[in-house]
C-alpha cells in the first residue's frame, strides 16, 4: 500500500437552533481597525440585544486579538479560518461599523449554505454604511444571496420588524419600487447623440489605465475584460511602482509651478509644520509630482481615463493621491508638459480619474465625459462615497463624501476650494485633499455594477442643496471634516430605497446647468449605455 499523506477530513460544527453567528470584517490597516474598534463594539452590543429580544441567541464567531487590540477580521486568511468554525447552515450576520475589505470574508460567504445578513449602524462617524454597501455589491456580483439592514441602534420598530423577518424566514424584502427598467426612448437629438457616441466608442475603442487592480477589498469594483471589451473599453494594466518611478523624474521646479498656478487661482492650503499631523509644503510637492507623473504616463499609453489604487503599498511611500485626482478630474487645471517640454498634455481637457481603481466608476466617468463634452457642458464628474445622511427641512439630504478626488468646479471653483491634511489613520504619509462644499444645482447620478453576470446601470436625477454653514460643519464633524462634501437629494428615492438597491459604496455625480438640460443629458446617457448593451434602470423621478 502506498504511503500517501491524505488530509484529515474537516469536522464541521453543527448549527444550534435559534443561534445566530456574528462576524466582523475589518480594514487591513491596523490604525483604522483600532481607531474604529470602540464603535464596532457598541454596534455589536446593540445588535445582539435586538436579536436576543426576539428570542434568539448570538455567538460571535471570532474573538479579540490581544496583540492587535481589536476583534476585526483583518486578512483573507483569517476570514477563511473563521468560517471553518461556523456551522455551514447556520444564520450568520456580518456586523459593520467600519470600512471593511470584502475579500476578507468573501470566500466564506460564497460557500456558506445558511442565510446571510449584513448590518451597519446608521452613523457617519466611521464608514460602516460604506462598508455594508461595498460588501452588498460584492456579494451581488458573486451571485450570493443575502439581506441587508441598517439602524441607529436597532431599537426602532422598522429595524426590529425587518430583523424578525430575517430571523424567521431567512430574508428581508425591501421596497425597491423606485427602480424601473428603461422604457423605449424617444427619438430626440439627445438620444441620437448618445447612440452615435456609443457606436464611436465601440468602433474606435478606449483605454482605461489602471495603476494596480483591486483596491481595499472592492471585489465589486473589478470588471472582467470579457464584460468590458464588448463596450469598446480595454485595460492598460500599469504598476504603481511605475508611477512612483515617474514621480522621481519630476523636478521640484515643475511641482512648484503647479503650486503657483493654484495659488494664482485662489486655492487655499491649510499648512502646518508637523509632518505627522499637519499638511506641509513637502507633502503637497510630492502630490504635484504624482499629478504630473500620472498625466505623462496616461499620455505614454494613450489612456482615456486612469485610476490610482494608492491605499496599499503606495500609501507607505508617498502622500495621498487625492489632490492629484481632483486636479485630473477638472477641465481647468495646472498645465502639464511632455518630458521634453514640447507639448501640453490633454490640453483644455479633464483626464477622468476613477478613484480607488473602481472600474464601474471608470466606465461611467468615461461615458459621462464624452456626452457632456459633446453637449457643450462641463464634463467634470466624480464618485462619492454614499456615507450617511439625515432629514433637513423636509428632505432627506445625503452626505456624499470622498477623500479628495472632487473637481474644483463642483465646489464653484478653485477659489472656493481648499486642502487639508488627510486623517493619519488612513494616510500615514499625509497629503492634502481637494476639498470644498459642492455648489447647489442639478445633478445626474448613476452607478455601473455587475448583477446576474451582466453589466447594469442605475440612473437617476437629483439636486444639491445649500445648507447653513453650521449644519454643513456639523455634518463634516460627524464624518471626516477634511474631505469634500456634497449635500445631495436624490429625486424620488428615499433613504431606505437607495440603501436596499445600491450595489456599491460609490455613486457617480455630474452637474448640469438647469433641470431641463439635466433631463436631456440623462436621456443621452441612457441611450449611450443601452446602445452599448448595458441593462439600464431608471431610479426615482426621471423625465425622458
Amino acid at each position: 500500500m502506498t504511503d500517501y499523506a491524505f488530509p484529515e477530513a474537516l469536522t464541521l460544527p453543527q448549527a444550534t437552533d435559534r443561534t445566530v453567528y456574528t462576524l466582523a470584517s475589518g480594514d487591513l490597516r491596523l490604525s483604522a481597525n483600532t481607531s474604529c474598534w470602540a464603535a464596532q463594539q457598541q454596534l455589536e452590543q446593540d445588535f445582539s440585544a435586538a436579536v436576543e429580544s426576539l428570542g434568539f441567541s448570538v455567538e460571535r464567531a471570532h474573538g479579540v486579538n490581544p496583540a492587535t487590540g481589536h476583534g476585526l477580521i483583518d486578512s483573507q486568511r483569517m476570514g477563511m479560518d473563521v468560517f471553518r468554525n461556523i456551522p455551514p447552515t447556520a444564520p450568520i450576520v456580518v456586523v459593520e461599523a467600519v470600512w471593511q475589505y470584502s475579500h476578507h470574508v468573501l470566500a466564506g460567504l460564497r460557500s456558506h449554505q445558511g442565510p446571510i445578513l449584513i448590518v451597519a449602524n446608521w452613523s457617519g462617524q466611521f464608514p460602516g454604511l460604506v462598508g455594508l454597501l461595498n460588501l452588498a455589491g460584492s456579494l451581488t456580483k458573486a451571485g450570493v444571496e443575502y439581506s441587508a439592514l441598517w439602524s441607529e441602534d436597532f431599537t426602532d420598530d422598522w429595524a426590529l420588524g425587518n430583523l424578525k423577518e430575517w430571523l424567521t424566514s431567512g430574508r428581508i424584502v425591501h421596497d425597491e419600487f423606485h427602480v424601473r427598467d428603461l422604457p423605449a426612448l424617444p427619438d430626440t437629438d439627445e438620444t441620437r447623440l448618445g447612440r452615435a457616441l456609443a457606436r464611436q466608442l465601440k468602433e474606435e475603442k478606449a483605454i482605461i489605465g489602471i495603476f494596480d487592480e483591486g483596491c481595499m477589498g472592492m471585489y465589486n469594483a473589478i470588471i472582467d475584460d470579457e464584460m468590458l471589451n464588448p463596450l469598446g473599453i480595454y485595460k492598460e494594466r500599469l504598476s504603481q511602482s511605475a508611477l512612483f518611478a515617474e514621480m522621481n523624474q519630476v523636478s521640484d521646479d515643475e511641482a512648484e509651478a503647479v503650486k503657483t498656478w493654484l495659488d494664482d487661482a485662489g486655492f487655499t492650503f491649510h499648512f502646518g509644520t508637523d509632518e505627522a499631523t499637519e499638511l506641509t509644503a513637502a507633502q503637497v510637492r510630492s502630490q504635484f509630482k504624482m499629478y504630473i507623473a500620472a498625466v505623462r504616463l496616461a499620455d505614454d499609453f494613450g489612456a482615456d481615463a486612469i485610476g490610482i489604487q494608492y491605499q496599499q503599498g503606495l500609501k507607505d511611500l508617498v502622500p495621498a493621491s487625492d489632490l492629484a485626482e481632483g486636479l485630473l478630474n477638472n477641465v481647468q487645471r495646472p498645465p502639464v508638459l511632455s518630458r521634453d517640454g514640447s507639448r501640453e498634455l490633454f490640453e483644455g481637457r479633464a483626464l477622468p480619474h476613477f478613484n480607488e481603481v473602481d472600474e464601474g466608476v471608470a466606465v461611467d466617468a468615461l461615458v459621462t465625459n464624452r456626452i457632456w463634452t459633446a453637449m457643450g457642458l462641463d464634463p467634470a464628474n466624480t464618485l462619492h462615497d454614499v456615507r450617511w445622511g439625515e432629514e433637513y427641512d423636509g428632505e432627506f439630504v445625503w452626505v456624499f463624501e470622498i477623500s479628495g478626488s472632487v473637481p474644483a468646479s463642483h465646489n464653484g471653483g478653485y477659489d472656493k476650494s481648499y486642502s487639508m491634511r488627510q486623517p493619519a489613520m488612513f494616510f500615514p504619509k499625509g497629503g492634502g485633499t481637494l476639498s470644498g462644499v459642492s455648489k447647489p444645482g442639478e445633478i445626474v447620478w448613476s452607478r455601473v455594477f455587475i448583477m446576474d453576470g451582466e453589466l447594469h446601470l442605475d440612473l437617476g436625477r437629483g439636486h444639491v442643496v445649500q445648507l447653513p454653514a453650521e449644519e454643513t460643519q456639523r455634518r463634516l464633524n460627524a464624518t471626516d471634516p477634511q474631505w469634500p462634501i456634497m449635500h445631495a437629494v436624490l429625486n424620488g428615492v428615499s433613504r431606505d430605497q437607495l440603501m436596499a438597491r445600491h450595489k456599491a459604496n460609490h455613486a457617480q455625480v455630474v452637474y448640469a446647468p438647469d433641470a431641463e438640460t439635466a433631463d436631456k443629458a440623462l436621456a443621452a446617457k441612457a441611450a449611450f449605455f443601452e446602445e452599448l448593451g448595458v441593462k439600464v434602470h431608471l431610479c426615482g423621478d426621471v423625465s425622458l
